[in-house]
């Protein structure tokens, strides 16, 4: 593949990294559209995929810097979280959640799709351990049991020393008055727990188990995707600062922006684990709806079938229904 010669403008890179392939589609800065594809995995020859497809459409070998400064932005949508959350290969995590509800997130809101079903399997639980805590918030605000820190801080810190980073905090009535969620987080930073999900913060709703799904989600997957989102910005930041002969140390010209699962984009910084479960299937519905009307449908059924999950989606002029199968 050939470089194409830089003029005024700069490149634009939209990438889709999946399970198995990452396709690429980039803009040159004279306009023109290239559409690359690689394998998402090839430890062999470049231990990052999109970072490779940028490389191979601008014609650079893998020991040349790729020159930051001549990227616009790179707009990426990814199944790392979510194939993550499939193959339940996510961060370690601990649950501290009131005392007196420690199976409620597994227990659920008790719904039957085969309602006459002998052997209820549940789901598996993300969560490694639960810690119970004293307290309680009234739904209307009167503490009536004020925060037990005592037995809380030393299990806390026997979790940390058995390894475990991630932590998600699940209080009832905590999305109206989050003041014992808040300083539980105030302990836990303290300890050095380096990834700590609030549930008021990550999904202030009221009903526990959704909000509580949500926090843990968010602890389970918030480190994986800040380590891939920092893996790239890192290397386009270095390089950058190469390309400058040592300045600009901690800067990028290249404004990096992640798919999210409402179908928008945010800034790598803000890219949250909780947000990334259907990065991919969300672009890949925006896209198909986007086509579809050009074409003058605008009921629509779109399947997309990859290496590790098949997404099914259904738009029908206004809201998406969408599927995922394993």
């Amino acid at each position: 593949m050939t470089k194409t010669s830089i003029t005024n403008n700069r490149w634009q890179f939209w990438i889709y990294r999946g399970g198995t392939f990452t396709d690429i589609v980039a803009k040159s800065p004279d306009g023109q559209i290239i559409i690359h594809k690689l394998l998402s995995e090839n430890p062999e020859h470049y231990f990052d995929a999109p970072l490779q497809g940028i490389r191979e459409i601008l014609g650079i070998s893998l020991n040349q810097a790729i020159p930051s400064e001549q990227i616009e932005v790179i707009k990426m949508g990814t199944t790392v979280g979510t194939n993550a959350l499939l193959e339940r290969k996510g961060d370690r995590t601990v649950l501290v959640i009131t005392k007196g509800f420690k199976d409620a997130l597994k227990i659920g809101y008790q719904n039957r799709p085969n309602i006459f079903a002998r052997q209820i399997i549940l789901p598996e639980m993300l969560y490694e351990k639960v810690i119970e805590v004293e307290e309680r918030y009234t739904a209307k605000g009167e503490e009536i049991i004020p925060l037990q820190t005592t037995e809380l801080i030393p299990q806390l810190q026997t979790a940390y020393k058995e390894g475990i980073r991630s932590y998600a905090i699940v209080l009832i009535h905590s999305y109206p008055y989050p003041n014992h969620e808040q300083k539980i987080q105030e302990i836990a930073q303290e300890i050095g727990f380096t990834q700590i999900s609030v549930s008021h913060k990550v999904s202030p709703l009221m009903k526990i188990v959704s909000r509580g799904d949500t926090a843990v989600v968010d602890a389970y997957l918030s480190p994986i995707l800040r380590r891939y989102v920092n893996q790239i910005s890192s290397y386009l930041t270095a390089h950058y600062s190469l390309f400058k002969g040592g300045k600009n140390q901690g800067k990028s010209p290249v404004k990096l922006m992640f798919m999210q699962s409402n179908g928008g984009l945010t800034d790598a910084e803000k890219f949250q684990g909780k947000d990334s479960i259907l990065s991919g299937l969300a672009g890949g519905i925006v896209g198909a709806v986007k086509t579809s009307k050009m074409a003058g449908f605008h009921k629509i059924i779109s399947l997309d079938m990859g290496g590790t999950s098949t997404d099914v989606a259904h738009y029908a002029g206004a809201a998406n229904q969408t599927m995922e199968y394993e």
